[in-house]
């Protein structure tokens, strides 16, 4: 068939890898096209309402995968791979949640020694912590939104009400995302940030001296990879999802601090094998809207 052509969020220095890998057993070149979430739902959608498709296999956070699916764009493909998943991660249809972008408490060891760090979420309230918390800005990003949205799901629901009130109250530095967030902890600006664990590897490759907060429950929220009903190369795009949830993509995956779903596979991250992952809820258009009026009164007024 020639080729096999992937749209996906995933970072393209770790797809860079897998396709140097993929391209190596199998011959087969490998175009990739890397957008946000947002973009790359709406490119598919208007390929398939214009009736010219391009992509042979979608990646991305479960949200947009969902809203994909229910508009048909997937064919069911279930790779032989799979079967080195957790059966408790396979979607019917989407098959295995590669990988979960865990969020939580990173901060500068330069700056804050581990003894002087937050122990817990709700140290971040302690007068202590006021100036010094980076806060992905909830008005403005999913994953931002998500995760006060989800904090019922581990602290229960009054309790989580009640604790987004006082992080509120403590006036957190607002940041674009959680990219923003981390890289502020990097230089020290803001020592502490809610943001994705995967950065306290992939800034400390660079040099950071960076550490998390040992919670033993996390947010996070899950990725799928799937085959487009209308894939130009259908088997070029079955063999790339085969090698794609195979352990070498993985093990590429994980080592840039990403949790992935496999069996026995970890990010290079100390204790990353104790953390339980609870699933964020996925918010729709209608949901993000409630959500950004509630946090825009609590953050930004």
């Amino acid at each position: 068939e020639g080729k096999v052509v992937v749209y996906g969020s995933l970072e393209s220095d770790i797809m860079d890898q897998i396709v140097k890998s993929f391209q190596k057993q199998t011959g087969l070149p490998v175009d990739y096209w890397r957008a946000s979430a947002a973009s790359l739902t709406d490119r598919t959608l208007s390929e398939q309402k214009v009736g010219k498709v391009l992509s042979d296999v979608v990646l991305t956070n479960a949200g947009p995968m969902e809203i994909l699916l229910k508009e048909k764009i997937f064919a069911k493909y279930d790779s032989p791979t799979s079967k080195n998943f957790p059966q408790n991660i396979i979607h019917p249809q989407l098959g295995p949640r590669y990988r979960e972008g865990v969020v939580g408490i990173v901060y500068n060891k330069g700056v804050l020694k581990p003894q002087a760090a937050p122990k817990s979420l709700e140290d971040l309230l302690k007068p202590e912590y006021k100036g010094k918390l980076g806060f992905p800005d909830p008005t403005r990003g999913a994953v931002a939104a998500m995760w006060p949205a989800s904090l019922y799901k581990i602290m229960g629901k009054d309790k989580a009400e009640k604790y987004i009130r006082d992080l509120a109250a403590t006036r957190p530095v607002l940041v674009e995302g959680v990219l923003n967030a981390a890289e502020r902890v990097t230089t020290g600006e803001t020592p502490i940030a809610i943001t994705y664990l995967k950065y306290v590897v992939v800034f400390g490759q660079k040099g950071a001296p960076m550490d998390y907060v040992r919670l033993e429950k996390m947010l996070g929220h899950g990725h799928y990879v799937a085959l487009n009903n209308r894939a130009p190369h259908p088997n070029a795009g079955k063999a790339f999802i085969d090698f794609f949830l195979g352990d070498e993509s993985m093990k590429v995956i994980a080592a840039m601090g990403e949790f992935v779903g496999r069996k026995g596979i970890y990010p290079s991250l100390p204790d990353a094998d104790r953390i339980q992952v609870v699933e964020m809820d996925e918010l729709d258009m209608a949901g993000f809207a409630e959500k950004r009026k509630e946090y825009s009164k609590l953050f930004l007024q």
